[in-house]
């Protein structure tokens, strides 16, 4: 109505009774398209905006924040008016200094701006990427994806720490939309992600002070079956008390079926620990033998893998008191929680004292596929330049993949005696052929390995005309005796093998090479159609020529000179009709 004392919207010129059909339609065409219009002229402005970040024709940046040791170029205009951080940061800042009558940008290292947490390089570029777009980029592939082959990418530690450091440059700039989206995502990770890795998740909570992903944090660890120790040890006191409260309420509801606490036993086990904490084994020693706890019993080999220096693992190693392969309550070894702090030096050092690198997590997991599982894919194939160090994460998974090719018929301790006695030929057919070949290939080398091992029995191969086989029935052999006799065997060739490895590692690869991948084709160089054999014999020549260089990097890198005998290896002999392998 004309006579309405509603305010006229500044979009209409007229009274409605005064207009057309025609013009009601034009002019709602009209409203309903000036959003569109805003949107494409937000979208510019983000697009020009962005160009500031991408482009390095457009380096207008007037301070830059050193961040994982790259230095990033911002503008503070931008960053003030988007963050109440930022904006107080910049006020206290004087103003440029004249440098030889230049203005020099004022410079900020993220570690001085952080009062908690971690933020990376690629974090922030996300985080910056949205402060000037209003957008938010999809996360880099190559930081928040591991490298494990299977893994889908939505619950590994990669994905989660990743969103972690976006929520800590959120909450810590001040961007509550931002810290909206990222404490959504994190929700969704603590129904999906192992317990363990929810630790990440809870500390940025607490830090951040997000109560309901800190709520649902607590209860999804004071569900698990994270041990108290790993509890104490990772998070704020205030959060281990209100998980122990939840644990013990749940204990009385019957929630948790966990076995009654024997005090004391605790106390006595917490101080070996905090006797590793001090670096004090010989203290270890002495609360050992004041106590009826073990070594074992404390897990105090797993405590040490997982908290200790590499120095103190090794003196706990050389006591002689310790299971190497003992599961803990989580049916965990103590190099699955060393694969899981990710140092090189404590992995080797078990894999050297026996640990079984094929041993399995009661979820199926093995140490490899868990150091995988943590590893980003820009860790795992970054390069190293020269006189870098190669990166832990890549080490641990070379090393443990190395050990599984050595051992590929690494047995498991749930087989049947049935499957153990064959795997045990097994294990000693692939043995028998492969020190074979390495005297065949390395004569002096495989001897010298042989000296060093202390295998006498492993130079009796069998002579010619012997029948060479090992699992031959013999009447007057006793199926105990046998077993003793093949165990006695395994482990003589096991030592040759390892002191080969250790001392001549580059003619070791090439023996593992030839086992996996060109055995059974080079093994008859004679059969086949006259291609065939024209490639095999093509292969073999290409096998001397590697045999020969291995021995030389094998002598140059590890100055052999002085150990091995004065002659050199001989050439490999002809592999042929004649040779055949022991079935």
């Amino acid at each position: 109505m004309a006579n309405s004392a509603e305010p006229s919207s500044s979009l209409s010129f007229t009274s409605p009774s005064h207009i057309s059909n025609g013009s009601i339609s034009h002019n709602l065409s009209s409203f309903e398209a000036l959003p569109s219009l805003e949107v494409i002229s937000l979208t510019k402005l983000s697009l020009s905006l962005d160009q500031l970040l991408g482009d390095s024709g457009c380096d207008y940046c007037d301070a830059e924040i050193i961040v994982e040791g790259e230095s990033v170029g911002v503008h503070r205009c931008i960053l003030a008016s988007r963050s109440k951080f930022f904006c107080k940061l910049f006020k206290q800042e004087k103003g440029s200094s004249e440098k030889e009558g230049k203005p020099s940008k004022p410079k900020y290292s993220m570690k001085d701006l952080l009062p908690y947490g971690d933020i990376g390089y690629e974090a922030f570029s996300v985080f910056l990427s949205y402060v000037y777009t209003g957008k938010l980029k999809p996360s880099p592939v190559e930081v928040s994806t591991c490298v494990h082959n299977v893994c889908a990418h939505d619950s590994c530690r990669p994905a989660i720490n990743f969103a972690v450091e976006l929520m800590y440059a959120s909450s810590i700039f001040q961007m509550p939309d931002l810290v909206s989206i990222f404490e959504r995502r994190l929700l969704n990770f603590v129904g999906k992600a192992l317990a363990e890795d929810v630790i990440p998740i809870l500390l940025v909570a607490f830090h951040c002070q997000l109560s309901e992903l800190l709520t649902h944090s607590i209860e999804r660890v004071a569900r698990s079956d994270l041990d108290s120790i790993c509890i104490d040890k990772e998070l704020p006191y205030e959060v281990v008390e209100k998980i122990n409260l939840l644990r013990h309420d749940s204990q009385h509801d019957g929630g948790l079926n966990t076995p009654p606490v024997d005090p004391l036993r605790e106390k006595r086990i917490r101080r070996i620990h905090k006797a590793l904490d001090s670096d004090d084994v010989e203290l270890v020693k002495l609360l050992l033998s004041e106590s009826n706890i073990t070594l074992d019993e404390a897990h105090a080999l797993h405590y040490a893998a997982a908290y200790c220096d590499p120095k103190i693992v090794t003196e706990v190693l050389a006591l002689g008191l310790a299971d190497v392969n003992l599961r803990n309550s989580r049916g965990y070894t103590v190099l699955h929680i060393a694969v899981m702090r990710k140092e090189p030096s404590i992995v080797v050092l078990l894999l050297s004292k026996g640990a079984r690198a094929s041993e399995l997590t009661s979820d199926g997991q093995s140490a490899v596929s868990i150091c995988r599982r943590l590893t980003r894919a820009k860790d795992y194939h970054s390069k190293t330049g020269k006189g870098q160090e190669t990166n832990k994460d890549r080490i641990c998974i070379d090393v443990l993949e190395r050990e599984m090719r050595r051992n590929p018929m690494a047995g498991n301790a749930s087989m049947s005696s049935q499957t153990m006695a064959d795997d045990l030929h097994m294990k000693l057919l692939y043995l028998e052929n492969r020190v074979a070949f390495a005297r065949l290939f390395f004569p002096s080398e495989a001897k010298l390995a042989m000296v060093v091992a202390q295998s006498e029995t492993t130079s009796e191969l069998p002579s010619k005309g012997s029948s060479g086989n090992l699992m031959e029935v013999d009447l007057n052999e006793t199926p105990t005796v046998q077993k003793k006799r093949l165990h006695s065997r395994l482990e003589s060739l096991m030592k040759t093998v390892n002191m080969g490895r250790c001392y001549f590692p580059h003619c070791s690869e090439v023996l593992d090479k030839f086992m996996e991948d060109d055995l059974p084709d080079l093994f008859f160089l004679e059969t086949g159609t006259p291609d065939e054999q024209k490639i095999k014999r093509m292969r073999f020549m290409e096998l001397k020529d590697e045999v020969h260089k291995a021995f030389s990097k094998d002598k140059a890198e590890l100055n052999l000179s002085g150990l091995t005998s004065s002659s050199s290896t001989s050439s490999p002999k002809k592999v042929g009709v004649n040779h055949k392998t022991r079935k």
